[in-house]
């Protein structure tokens, strides 16, 4: 989810630079809001201790 969040954000940077302003607001928004939706489930998966699949 980060990592979809960073190619937004490097979305937003490009359209901005190219002009595109709507475009570059709108990619913004959805970085954001998917940096923080990362934030909250990092911070859930620390409190509840999911680790996903452990090493065998």
């Amino acid at each position: 989810m980060l990592g979809w969040a960073v190619t937004f954000l490097i979305i937003a940077l490009i359209a901005a630079v190219l002009g595109f302003g709507g475009i570059a607001a709108a990619s913004a928004g959805i970085a954001k809001v998917l940096f923080f939706v990362f934030l909250v489930m990092c911070v859930l998966f620390f409190i509840f201790g999911w680790r996903g699949r452990g090493v065998p």
